[in-house]
């Protein structure tokens, strides 16, 4: 934009005055304030919707990367309670193994002894 001094605004004036006449020069100058009025708030909404949709679209990458986490941490979370699960039953795989042989091995190990049976 261009920066009007206090002298290039005189100036402008005279040259209205001179133009228009002192009769109409109010008249012109309450029109044309209205009318930059009028820009200046067309402008400042113009402004706030830019904004407005700057922000808008903002959140929406924002809630997008929160969905995308979300979404990764379900992932990571069913991976390990998969693990978990497939540690327990490989667990529960070899306690039974432990369990067969330990049996197998007490079989074969210790003789079969009868009690004596006792008559009265």
């Amino acid at each position: 934009m261009f920066d009007a001094g206090f002298s290039e605004l005189l100036l402008v004036m005279l040259i209205a005055l001179l133009v228009v006449g002192p009769e109409r020069l109010p008249k012109l100058a309450r029109s044309m304030g209205l009318w930059l009025g009028k820009i200046q708030r067309f402008m400042a909404m113009i402004k706030t919707e830019i904004n407005h949709e700057i922000k808008t679209e903002e959140l929406n990458q924002i809630l997008n990367q929160q969905t995308q986490l979300n979404e990764r941490n379900d992932l990571e979370e069913i991976i390990e309670e998969s693990k978990h699960t497939i540690s327990s039953n490989d667990k529960h795989k070899a306690d039974q193994t432990n369990v067969k042989q330990a049996i197998t091995k007490a079989d074969t190990t210790t003789p079969m002894v009868s009690k004596p049976t006792v008559k009265s």
